[in-house]
């Protein structure tokens, strides 16, 4: 058989591509579902760092060291569910969540030496991560959790955190008068309709924000908004001292000296041309930001207020002049002094924040957040995997469509066999599954196929056989008379006579066989009454019963039902049934025709006491051509056909028929057929009350 055509390659290949399928649709489901749960895993753990982030920094922009950093790193451990460090750039311990599980209030290292020691006799921590997760430093931001670097608004974002004021920080007293100043301010705005707020940025200044867009009727109102722009004692002392660290700066660079503002801006007394750039982007503070400047919460921020322009004489709201032409000189000018500008200020804070440090962000067992990278040897690791799955398939397959073709295969070869007319084995049965009930039922199949070809063999035998005696007869008969040894008078007429009738007889009963086993057996079914019916077959054969002294008897008991039966065909069953009994009762004995109900069918027995049949040929009395004495003559056995007949007649009325017997006791044929219910018009057969005797 071609590989294409065969079972098990089908199964073979129906179970690869289902296998194949189920592994790539299984691969990109868990890709997609697991690139989907890493981007938002990883999303929300860049969330929670630079929240992280956030904090630490605001802590190092607002402490000169360190100190009392373990117990913030320790609550931000606990909020977010990770393991934080603060290490030095040479390495040595800052702080570790890690090694304070929960020292109480008031414990824990908190001085920031950094060594870790709060374990105690306890385990180390575990080892930190390869690479830090960020360097904190609030004089510089880094580009892996804020914008530094990038363009904000078309210009640089300030590197230098917000929260770092150092000397600009405002005293209670300058805060306190700067608070009331503003709350003036924000009364007289509200009594000329224009709605207003304070806020503060992280050096304590208040600020007064305008709510809406009446900016210009709060310019307009004459509520002294000009007041707070106006710096104090201690931010005139740190301007100065800023200054001063610029001008250095410029002059190191060769340009002149600027005079620097409170937003910090800056201005040439040059009159040619003023310069207006601020250093640190204009933004407005934060919604959720506390009113008192001095408390802060995890990653809240407060930004500087906007640059404040001023005009030459150092007041605010003066006319600001700028050139009508910026020179290439002019522009390198400005970018130098936003850069010395930069450097000063870090340089003046350095002194009032806390020093570098690296930040180490992991899970609480120690190990780095991990990201997905399908990396080459992942992508192998999934194609091993996936043929591994293949190969298991198609192995597993293979197995199983072997056993499942082998029953198969031997099927075909008994199937063959038993076309080419060759003897045909029983083909072995080993598991009791679909396979196997087939195999069984083709053995049952083969097994009732010979048992019918020994039939018909056997038939077309008896019926060449009962066909030759006749015919060889009615030939002896004749040469006998060509040869003048037989006398063509009457007797040999009627011998002749006798012989073509018994052939006769022979192909009626095959013809009725035929229309039977083809299903062309026509009855014309009428109302039948049983003692009626049964009266015309004792009728008939009252002459040979008497000829072979056998006692006839008809026993109808009432009340018998009318059936709906062929009356001819009736007849000839029951009259078929009647003359075996007849002929094989001796003389002396009886016949006996009764009818009965039994349950829903109607009884109609043949009984005699004849010589009976023996247990073991009891099965095989309605089979065609059987005789229980095999020497028997055909002329006083009869052709053999006329209990297969009856059975056939029968079952044609949907009756079926069975046979008693006991050997020297005579047999008992029953006819049962249905008839039907009282009440359908057909009533009662009450012809005959008593029993009748013939």
């Amino acid at each position: 058989m071609p590989l294409r055509k065969s079972l098990l390659m089908r199964l073979l290949a129906v179970s690869a591509l289902v296998a194949a399928c189920s592994v790539v649709a299984t691969a990109w489901l868990a890709v997609q579902t697991t690139s989907g749960a890493i981007r938002e895993q990883q999303g929300r753990n860049l969330t929670d760092d630079t929240r992280i982030y956030n904090t630490l920094r605001g802590h190092a922009a607002t402490h000169p060291r360190w100190d009392g950093v373990q117990r913030t790193v320790r609550e931000l451990a606990r909020t977010y569910d990770r393991r934080i460090a603060l290490t030095t750039p040479d390495g040595r311990t800052v702080a570790d969540s890690a090694a304070d599980p929960d020292p109480g209030p008031g414990t824990g290292p908190g001085s920031g030496s950094g060594s870790g020691s709060a374990l105690g006799a306890g385990e180390p921590p575990p080892e930190l991560p390869s690479r830090p997760a960020a360097r904190v430093d609030p004089l510089t931001s880094d580009a892996a959790f804020l914008p530094g670097g990038q363009e904000t608004g078309g210009r640089a974002a300030d590197p230098i955190d917000p929260r770092a004021v150092g000397p600009f920080r405002l005293p209670r007293e300058e805060r306190t008068v700067l608070r009331q100043t503003a709350r003036r301010i924000v009364t007289c705005l509200t009594s000329r309709g224009v709605a207003s707020d304070i806020v503060y940025t992280p050096s304590g200044r208040p600020r007064v924000q305008i709510v809406g867009d009446k900016t210009d009727v709060a310019e307009n109102a004459r509520c002294g908004l000009d007041s707070l722009a106006e710096p104090t004692r201690t931010e005139q002392k740190a301007l100065k001292a800023l200054n001063t660290l610029s001008d250095a700066c410029l002059q190191r660079k060769g340009h002149r000296g600027v005079r620097l503002g409170l937003g910090l801006t800056w201005h040439t007394p040059d009159p040619a041309w003023t310069s207006l750039s601020p250093v640190t982007p204009s933004a407005r503070p934060a919604p959720d930001e506390p009113p008192d400047p001095g408390v802060l919460r995890p990653g809240a921020t407060v930004p500087l207020p906007a640059p404040a322009p001023l005009d030459e004489g150092g007041g605010a709201g003066a006319e600001k002049r700028r050139p009508l032409f910026l020179t290439p000189e002019d522009s390198e000018r400005d970018r130098a002094i936003a850069t010395c500008v930069d450097s000063s200020r870090q340089e003046q804070l350095t002194a009032h924040v806390s020093p570098p440090a690296l930040l180490y962000i992991g899970d609480t067992d120690g190990t780095t957040v991990p990201g997905f990278d399908l990396s080459p040897r992942n992508t192998a690791k999934i194609a091993g995997v996936a043929a591994g799955v293949l190969a298991l398939t198609v192995g597993a397959t293979v197995i199983a469509a072997t056993r499942l073709v082998r029953p198969l295969r031997a099927l075909t070869g008994a199937a063959q066999r038993m076309k080419d007319g060759e003897r045909t084995e029983p083909v072995p049965v080993t598991t009791d599954n679909e396979v196997g009930r087939l195999a069984a039922a083709f053995n049952d199949m083969a097994a009732h196929r010979a048992r019918l070809e020994a039939q018909r063999r056997a038939m077309v035998s008896d019926v060449a056989h009962e066909l030759r005696t006749p015919l060889s007869n009615i030939r002896g008969w004749l040469e006998g008379a060509q040869d003048g040894v037989a006398e063509p008078d009457a007797a040999f007429v009627d011998s002749l006579l006798e012989e073509a009738v018994q052939l006769q007889h022979i192909i009626d009963d095959l013809r009725d066989l035929a229309e039977a086993d083809a299903g062309a057996l026509r009855l014309r079914p009428v109302p039948v009454r049983p003692a009626e019916l049964l009266g015309q077959v004792a009728s008939a054969h009252q002459a040979r019963a008497d000829e072979a002294g056998t006692d006839l008897r008809v026993e109808v008991p009432h009340p018998v039902p009318v059936l709906s039966a062929d009356p001819v065909r009736l007849r000839q069953a029951v009259g078929n049934l009647l003359s075996n009994a007849v002929r094989h009762t001796p003389r002396g004995g009886s016949v006996t025709l009764r009818a009965a109900v039994r349950g829903e069918r109607l009884a109609i027995e043949v009984a005699d006491t004849g010589q009976g049949i023996a247990a073991e040929d009891l099965p095989y009395v309605f089979d065609r051509f059987w005789r229980a004495e095999k020497s028997r003559s055909r002329r006083t056995g009869g052709s053999g056909l006329g209990l297969a007949i009856v059975r056939k007649l029968t079952e044609a009325h949907g009756g079926a028929v069975t046979v008693e017997s006991e050997p020297g006791r005579g047999s008992v044929f029953t006819l049962l057929l249905p008839f039907d219910p009282p009440g359908d018009g057909a009533g009662a057969d009450r012809a005959d009350r008593d029993t009748t005797a013939v």
